[in-house]
Parts: C-alpha cells; structure tokens; sequence
C-alpha cells in the first residue's frame, strides 16, 4: 500500500474544497434549491447531497485504501485512515442565504485527526492545517495567513460563542452557560464552523456546544490544535467523538471546564 506525507494528505483535501466550494457555492441562494428533512428533522438541500457525492468520489480515486465517514452517505471502508466529510456545516444558514456555512474535510489516523480544511466560499474565506504543519487561513486574492488563538489569560477579558442557548438548553446544561456568560468579557452566538475558526485566528477566545458528530468537528480540530489552542468535549473528552465541543485558547480551559462544572486537564 502506498504511503502518504501529511503533506500530501492536506494538499488532496484543499484539492477537495476547491471543487466542493463550485457546487456549493453555485447551489447557495439558488431558487430551485430543493431541501428535504432527514429522519433527524434536520434539513439537507441538494448541495449537500451533490458536495459529499463530489468529495467521496475524488477520494475513492485519490486514495482507494482509505474509509470514508460523511453526514450524507455514511461510512464506508475500515481502514485507520479515514477521511470525515461535513458537504455544508451550517446548512439551515445554507437554505436561508445566510452566508455562514462552510465545506468541512478531514483526515483522521487511528481516530485523531491530524489534517483539516474548513472551506467557507460565501464568505470568501479558507482555513487548513495539518499535525506539525501549522495552521493556515487565506482570503480570496490574498496571500496565505499562519494563524494563533489569543493570549487572554482570564475569563474575564475573554470572548464567548456558545452557538445557541436552545442546544444548552436541550442538554440540560443552561445554567452553566448562564453561569459562564457572567465570567467572561462579552458573549455571542456565531455559531458552526465560523466561531472556531475565528477562536483559531484570535478573535474569539471560548466556543462550546451541544449535539454534535464526529463530521461537525473532526476538521476543526487540527486547525484549533495548530493554532495553539485546545479542543475537547464539554465533559474534558479529547477528539470529535464525545458529541459536544469545548474550544479555547488553550490557556482558559482548565478555567472554563471548572466554570461548567467539569474536572479538567
């Protein structure tokens, strides 16, 4: 079998967001757009569907050994190497022409994933990493940027996004966030992919939610770990697996996984 660099790994995947970003892209405040419900009541329009269908199919010939896991068509294959594929991360924003949705692929190795790229074509914008190649993001027309989470030290001077009040709701977990909110500097509720990338680029210093798979996060994480930062799950959980999400700078998380009532590291 043949072996891959990481580096190989990441150029394949940003290979992957170009073409997934023309359909999507394309699709996005399309008047034909058609949209169904999922047995999950969760919404899935056609780009959805035709993305994940893109990607799955340049994998299986960019690298025919490796599984796939996406939102649309499941997983396929049992190899260490599997490739997670979100086709639209923020698909109710997606239906509604709301500019903050993004195509999320990454690569995990034994269950850690070590390559991300988070592609977010309406708002012109690109983030990649991969394990000890750093961490990157590039503006349409711009030059690559190497991006680093903040250095905020205290909760009180930190920045929030907790996504939406009704998933911490639904958790049972509305009084912490309550709780939290009232530590730190200033909340907001961003949401999808664009909230981690921003917590990657420094400008937003805490991101949490609920209700989670493995295809929302598996991405980010190789990005926000590049940057500098720390992602677990609420309940301190390292990897995509744990269905929530606890992103910091990695110098706050300790604070903020005492502040939820957790034991963390």
């Amino acid at each position: 079998m043949i072996e891959y660099s990481l580096g190989d790994d990441i150029s394949l995947a940003l290979a992957l967001a170009v073409d997934a970003d023309l359909v999507s892209l394309d699709r996005f405040r399309a008047v034909d757009l058609v949209v169904s419900t999922k047995p999950d009541r969760t919404p899935v329009t056609d780009a959805d569907q035709a993305v994940e269908r893109g990607i799955r199919a340049a994998i299986e010939a960019a690298r025919p050994h490796d599984s796939i896991l996406g939102e649309e068509y499941g997983s396929v294959g049992e190899s260490s190497r599997q490739w997670i594929i979100d086709p639209i991360d923020g698909t109710a924003n997606f239906l509604r022409g709301v500019p903050i949705w993004g195509t999320l692929i990454a690569l995990a190795i034994d269950g850690v994933p070590v390559v991300g790229v988070v592609s977010a074509p309406a708002l012109g914008k690109r983030w990649w990493a991969a394990t000890g190649h750093g961490a990157w993001s590039q503006a349409e027309g711009e030059e690559p940027q190497a991006m680093r989470v903040s250095q905020v030290s205290e909760l009180a001077d930190a920045s929030l996004s907790y996504n939406s009040l009704k998933g911490w709701d639904d958790a049972g977990r509305l009084d912490d966030i309550v709780a939290l909110s009232r530590l730190v500097w200033r909340t907001r509720a961003i949401g999808d992919m664009w909230s981690y990338m921003l917590l990657a680029e420094g400008a937003l210093d805490v991101v949490g939610e609920f209700d989670l798979q493995p295809y929302d996060m598996a991405a980010v994480i190789p990005i926000i770990e590049e940057a500098g930062g720390t992602f677990t799950s609420i309940a301190g959980e390292r990897g995509p697996w744990g269905g929530s999400a606890l992103a910091t700078n990695g110098t706050l998380h300790s604070a903020v996984l005492r502040a939820l009532d957790n034991r963390g590291s």
